[in-house]
Formats: structure tokens, sequence, C-alpha cells
């Protein structure tokens, strides 16, 4: 449903996947030594690398989680960050969410915040909805605007998995614009079925119906990766990614 607060509530599934990632890395800038405090200015060094980032440092979810975190956090000092993009833009993959959740747990160990991660997912659920699930990265169904997150033992690692991202990007805001928005899946009333990807097979991407008639040729690439032979093809989130589980 769509909500007063302009968001919508759905029910998915989130699964981290390991073979596709950002990388990060953050320090201490200057470096500190024991018994020396780090320096307190508001400076930063942010070194960007891999795919183009079509935005300035400032409105990257890196910084202004460092941000963020910063202002709360006296003891975050100056930091040298190297950003390498390799996870692409529009794709329904969590890719920024990503990179704001490592971000905060790079900050909780540089300077030994001591959060938890129940506070690390607070701390980094302003900056988007499924930031938190990055935090926790384990297979969780999700709730709310994807925010209220139940973990589950589901188990794909004994198939093959292949992600196909087409020169096109869907914005979240573009998926969400043509949704029609459904009842409580039956599925979901029993979070015993999440565990059984035999069940699961029966989901379908709401996203798909519209975003796929404004980009036909995430239908097609769907199309062929069932004829490919997949157990299960669907859209990434809102797209543009789709994604094909094998058995070989």
């Amino acid at each position: 449903r769509k909500r007063e607060d302009g968001y919508h509530d759905l029910e998915t599934i989130f699964y981290p996947v390991h073979g596709l990632h950002d990388e990060l890395e953050v320090e201490a800038y200057p470096p500190a030594h024991k018994g020396q405090e780090v320096s307190a200015g508001d400076d930063y060094i942010f070194i960007q690398e891999g795919l183009a980032v079509d935005c300035p440092a400032e409105g990257n979810l890196i910084i202004k989680c460092y941000q963020r975190m910063r202002q709360k956090y006296p003891q975050i000092g100056s930091v040298r960050i190297r950003f390498k993009k390799n996870i692409p833009f529009g794709a329904g993959l969590g890719g920024g969410s990503s990179d704001a959740a490592q971000m905060a747990i790079a900050l909780n160990e540089i300077f030994g915040l001591g959060l938890s991660k129940e506070q690390l997912a607070e701390e980094v659920r302003p900056l988007g909805a499924d930031c938190p699930f990055f935090i926790y990265n384990t297979p969780c169904y999700a709730e709310g605007i994807g925010d209220k997150l139940t973990a589950i033992s589901l188990d794909l690692s004994g198939l093959r998995l292949v992600m196909i991202k087409p020169a096109c990007g869907v914005s979240t805001k573009e998926a969400y614009a043509g949704i029609k928005p459904k009842g409580t899946c039956e599925l979901f009333k029993d979070l015993n079925v999440l565990n059984d990807f035999k069940v699961l097979t029966n989901l379908t991407n709401d996203f798909e119906e519209t975003v796929c008639r404004i980009h036909p040729e995430i239908a097609e690439i769907k199309m062929r990766l069932q004829e490919a032979g997949a157990i299960y093809a669907a859209m990434s989130g809102s797209g543009s990614t789709v994604f094909g589980l094998f058995t070989t």
C-alpha cells in the first residue's frame, strides 16, 4: 500500500551476494598512534575509483554516513577514504546502501564506538530503507518500507546465480510511480515457507509489470534466462538487473 508519508509498504526477501561488491577502505587521517588523538578537523580525503559516480562526494551515501555519525560521535576524527565503485547504478542491487552500511561499520571499528549491530542499523536507517539489511548481511524477510527485518535461513549456496544488467537503468522513483499496490502475499503469512526455495519460485516481482513496459529489454532478458534453464528468474528489486538461478 501507499503510506501517508508517501512511501510504500512492501514485502520482499533480501539475500546477500558476495561475488559482486564495491571496495571501501577507511583509515583515520592522519593515522593515530598510541596515546595520540586523531586530528578533529572537518576534512576528509575521498579517492574515487572504478565506475564514474554521477554526484559530488557530498552526495555520496558514504560521505553522508560519515558526516551524520561525526555530528553524533565526537570521537570520530578525520578520515581518508578510498572507494572503488564496481556495482552498477540503477541496478536494483543495493550498491549505495551497502556502501553506507560498511562505512558505519568501519567508523565503529576504527574509532572504538562500541555500537552493536542493532545500533548501527538505526544509524544508517535514515540513509536508505535497505541500509540496515547490509549491517546484518544475512538472508532476511523485509516488511515496512524494507527496513523491518526478520532473519530467515534460506540457503541458495547449492545454486548458480547469473546477474545481467542491461544498459538501461531504473530509478526507484520511476519504479514506484507505476506500481499497483496489492494485499499481503499469502506465502508470507507463514515465515517457515521462506526457507523453502521451491515454494519461493511461486513469487513474482510486482515492479516487473510496469518497469518491463518501459524497458522491454528487461522482459527479454528474463525470458532468455528461463529458456537457458533457469529454475527461477526475476528482476532484482526495482531493476534493472535480472537474475537467474540455475542448478548447473
